[in-house]
């Protein structure tokens, strides 16, 4: 008998729902690169052009039901993987679907549900889940308790991943943005002008990459271990507000000018941004992430490759070579400057 052949075990099937966002992206890259997967996506097929030619492809809305169901019927999944529930309606639906027909499901939850204001700076994934600031924050919670239940009480094989900040090839990370994306940001630093950082900028964060958070992911698929678990999965280089917009000015070759703004107040100016939600909710509190849990349990040999800087410096490069995805935003920018006028009058007043 052909040793190799005798050798050769089946392949697993795993199911992303999405997979070609910013995080899943990565995910689904590295994991159309292993061979022991076979991968499908579920999708409405807005980007299939970017997919690797190994990866089958199933174009249906997620919300269709019926849609759904016929393309997956006769499949069976040993992992099946939802990048985009955001509301417990979305993760029953999934519930419907998927409980008889996957070994596993990976819900996609979020850091920012940890407990705000924070109590001890160190996260760990015992840090209690509450966030009054931010509702999308708010209904991963509930997604993860109606989850969690349904293990407890119907043994759906369940993992919860709640990423950080992770970014990619096509948006710089910053704090306060407006809905263009960050180019408009980057774009002030080019032409000289302030740009707003919250609170005195000495608040630590944490940027990952998402080939890194990726490298971390995939070995959580499949991994008995992991079922009934949450995992958090971040770099671990923890960071400035000051020292993260240095470093995208040094990138740029241009001088930095910051105007530091108290969050509160920005939390109030900025109720188009939604800033109460993603700076009191999340960004403008100091964390620093352990990844020892999953370290532990599923991906032992876990490192972040990519420093904050390189990691920007190949996301600024990119983001110079495609012109299309510098979208300038004259809202924010007026915003800004409106923002720092009225910040600084108030400052002259109280002096």
């Amino acid at each position: 008998m052909n040793t190799e052949i005798k050798d050769m075990k089946p392949k697993r099937r795993a199911l992303f729902i999405g997979g070609t966002g910013t995080i899943s992206s990565a995910v689904t890259e590295l994991v159309a690169k292993d061979d022991s997967w076979e991968l499908w996506l579920l999708n409405r097929g807005n980007r299939l052009c970017e997919l690797p030619d190994n990866v089958h492809c199933i174009i249906a809305d997620i919300n269709d039901e019926q849609a759904v169901l016929s393309g997956i019927e006769g499949l069976h999944f040993d992992c099946v993987c939802d990048f985009i529930a955001f509301k417990p309606e979305q993760v029953e639906r999934d519930f419907r679907l998927f409980f008889a027909r996957t070994g596993q499901y990976i819900f996609i939850s979020s850091a920012s549900a940890y407990q705000k204001p924070v109590r001890d700076f160190r996260i760990t994934e015992e840090t209690p889940l509450e966030n009054p600031f931010w509702q999308y924050s708010r209904d991963k919670k509930a997604c993860e308790e109606y989850l969690f239940g349904k293990w407890r009480e119907e043994a759906f094989p369940v993992t919860i991943v709640r990423p950080s900040h992770t970014y990619g090839d096509r948006s710089v990370p910053v704090g306060i943005h407006g809905k263009n994306g960050s180019w408009q940001v980057l774009q002030r630093m080019l032409d000289g002008k302030e740009v707003i950082v919250h609170g005195d900028g000495q608040s630590l964060w944490t940027m990952t990459r998402n080939s890194d958070f990726a490298r971390g992911f995939v070995p959580l698929m499949g991994c008995s271990a992991a079922i009934g678990e949450a995992f958090h999965i971040t770099s671990d280089e923890s960071l400035t507000w000051d020292n993260i917009y240095a470093t995208v000015a040094k990138i740029l070759g241009v001088e930095l000018k910051i105007k530091h703004i108290a969050s509160d107040f920005l939390a109030e100016a900025g109720k188009e941004y939604d800033l109460r939600g993603s700076l009191l909710g999340d960004k403008a509190n100091t964390v620093v992430f352990d990844n020892s849990k999953l370290r532990r349990l599923a991906a032992p040999d876990f490192k972040a490759e990519y420093s904050y800087e390189r990691g920007v410096r190949k996301t600024i490069d990119y983001i110079m070579k495609h012109p299309e995805l510098q979208k300038p935003d004259p809202d924010f920018d007026s915003w800004c400057d409106r923002v720092i006028a009225r910040y600084d009058g108030l400052l002259m007043e109280n002096e």
